[in-house]
């Protein structure tokens, strides 16, 4: 499921989970590291995702698992740049997205 692209305003912690294949634990503990991710809770105290928490979670996804950062790192990184951390993790998506459609062109040739 593509949760970027959908018209859905509020996706559960088990819909963010599988999007970005990672444990619902591990969603909740970086919702209580990172300052940034404040999803809403209702009164049962479920958790409900903005687009906007989704992309703060792309950018902590990208500097923990993908860059290999420390959590006190990430944070010193978001602190000090927030914005060139999701410049380069948008870059980096779109390259990817290249490179994908670039090996589908090779296969077809």
């Amino acid at each position: 499921m593509d949760l970027e692209n959908s018209e859905k305003l509020y996706f559960s912690i088990g819909e963010v989970s599988k999007h970005f294949d990672v444990n619902a634990s591990l969603i909740r503990f970086w919702e209580k590291e990172f300052e940034i991710l404040r999803p809403k809770k209702n009164k049962k105290g479920n958790r409900f995702f903005t687009q906007e928490d989704l992309k703060n979670l792309k950018v902590i996804y990208h500097l923990v698992k993908v860059k290999g950062y420390t959590l006190q790192g990430a944070k010193d990184h978001l602190n000090n740049d927030k914005k060139g951390v999701e410049n380069e993790q948008e870059v980096v998506e779109k390259l990817n997205r290249i490179k994908g459609f670039l090996l589908k062109i090779k296969e077809e040739l």
